[in-house]
């Protein structure tokens, strides 16, 4: 009988679980272990956190689900992984330490989310909101409830939506947050009361991190800086990108830009990523040694099996240097999916400023990609139990992606920008155009329909990761 771990059951981990539990539970030993007791839909917390969705149904219960698809459930974290004797430490969320033995062992943890990276970050211990957690969404809800206060007794506010971090990731997310709120005060008739500005690290609008998107509307090449520049100009949204926030007051956030420049944008309500970094862990050899060097970059990311230390532009011109089956090359048994693999590079080419500054968008791995990459993995650990070798591999050189960020929630008179890129990382081997893209497959949108398509994807979603009949046939 089979031993396998999956360390956190966001996207990635939970997906891996579904796989795995239904083609090897009755049989091999699946255990998940996770630091909350719920799965969350994170794509819908967009909505939880300017209170257009009630937080519970964006969740739910994680054992239950598991017991239904032979999988076992740790509430906890995992505090050590123990490469050479195949086990892991847990500590239980009720209190107490767990041993769990391993003949395999995925790290789908998804980040660490470094508000301490930025001075003055963060909806704890600093002065802007975050939409990354349930609870985050939550508090986002309540601080935006004050704001919208404020705006009808008449006060003319600013508000700045967008990266908190110099190497922040997840633009996307900080894009549907910008453009709901934009709806949301439509609606309110409180629009013109506010100053509403996207700040960025990205290398130019609408890059979010993947070098951004061109394709064709209409006949013609339309590139996704001149699709979001005609959204935000349309909807009088400011924009400030190729800067990198280092620090954030009560009303001030302050940057440096690509030239080098120091500046501050005013604000009185902000939203803005993080940093993202790997969940800290001890990995210690059978002797108690440190051997994270084998298993980690610096940042946490789980090495696997892409090629490290290129040039960008090496990197760049060969889409085989991404991780294809996400196995560390040390310990073949360790896999990782989702953020908690460490990619070999940007995506968008990498800037540093002349006060040695880097200020690049880190490659985006959440919901779509992290779901693929949970499949891949655990259909190659069905494999290698069954069979004793791998057959699957998608590099995210080949992987198709789609990004709906809606602009309201209503059926009708919301609206939303469809994105379809394909393959995620450009390819300009096969294809050998400017964008390295396929160009009747990758497309963008923006209407009614995307606005449906995104309820869609919520409801079916959700049944997915619930197990219900028909799951599997819902692509990831």
């Amino acid at each position: 009988m089979a031993k396998v771990v999956i360390i956190g059951a966001g996207f990635a981990g939970h997906t891996a679980a579904l796989y795995l539990g239904d083609a090897l539970g009755k049989n091999h030993d699946i255990t998940v272990v996770n630091k909350f007791d719920y799965f969350g839909f994170v794509p819908s917390w967009v909505w939880v956190g300017i209170g257009h969705m009630k937080p519970e149904k964006t969740v739910f219960p994680l054992e239950k689900i598991y017991r239904k698809m032979h999988v076992n459930f740790l509430h906890g974290a995992v505090t050590e992984i123990h490469p050479d004797e195949q086990f892991v430490l847990t500590d239980r969320a009720g209190g107490g330490t767990e041993k769990l033995e391993y003949d395999y062992l995925i790290n789908a943890t998804g980040p660490k989310l470094n508000f301490a990276a930025t001075e003055g970050l963060g909806p704890h211990e600093g002065n802007t909101v975050s939409i990354c957690t349930l609870d985050h969404a939550k508090d986002a809800a309540e601080k935006y409830a004050s704001f919208l206060t404020r705006l009808e007794k008449g006060e003319q506010l600013k508000m700045v939506i967008g990266t908190g971090h110099p190497g922040a990731t997840c633009q996307g997310a900080a894009f549907e947050y910008l453009s709901n709120i934009h709806k949301d005060l439509l609606n309110r008739k409180l629009r013109d009361n506010v100053e509403l500005t996207w700040l960025s690290n990205e290398a130019a609008l609408g890059d979010f991190g993947v070098r951004g998107i061109s394709a064709k509307i209409g006949g013609e090449i339309v590139s996704s800086e001149d699709f979001v520049r005609d959204i935000f100009e349309k909807n009088k949204i400011k924009w400030e990108v190729q800067k990198g926030v280092k620090k954030v007051d009560q009303n001030q956030i302050y940057w440096e830009d690509y030239e080098g420049k120091e500046g501050s944008t005013e604000y009185d309500f902000a939203m803005l990523i993080p940093q993202f970094l790997g969940i800290p862990m001890k990995y210690l050899d059978k002797d108690g040694n440190d051997v994270s060097a084998k298993i980690v970059n610096k940042p946490g990311f789980t090495l696997v099996d892409g090629i490290y230390g290129l040039p960008w532009q090496e990197l760049a011109d060969n889409p085989d240097a991404w991780p294809g089956v996400y196995q560390n090359p040390t310990y073949k048994n360790i896999f990782a999916a989702g953020i908690a693999f460490a990619p070999p590079g940007s995506i968008s080419k990498p800037h540093t400023n002349p006060n040695g500054l880097s200020i690049t968008a880190a490659p985006p791995r959440t919901g779509m990609v992290s779901g693929i990459i949970g499949r891949i993995v655990a259909l190659n650990l069905i494999d290698l139990i069954k069979k004793g070798q791998m057959t699957h591999k998608e590099r995210m050189t080949e992987m198709v992606a789609a990004c709906i960020a809606s602009m309201g929630d209503s059926l009708w008179d919301g609206s939303a920008a469809t994105m379809l890129m394909y393959p995620v990382v450009p390819d300009t081997r096969t294809f050998p155009n400017e964008q390295g893209r396929d160009m009747f497959v990758t497309h963008m949108e923006m209407g009614l329909s995307g606005a449906w398509m995104k309820r869609i994807i919520h409801s079916t979603f959700m049944w997915k990761f619930q197990g219900r009949p028909g799951w599997k046939i819902i692509p990831e």
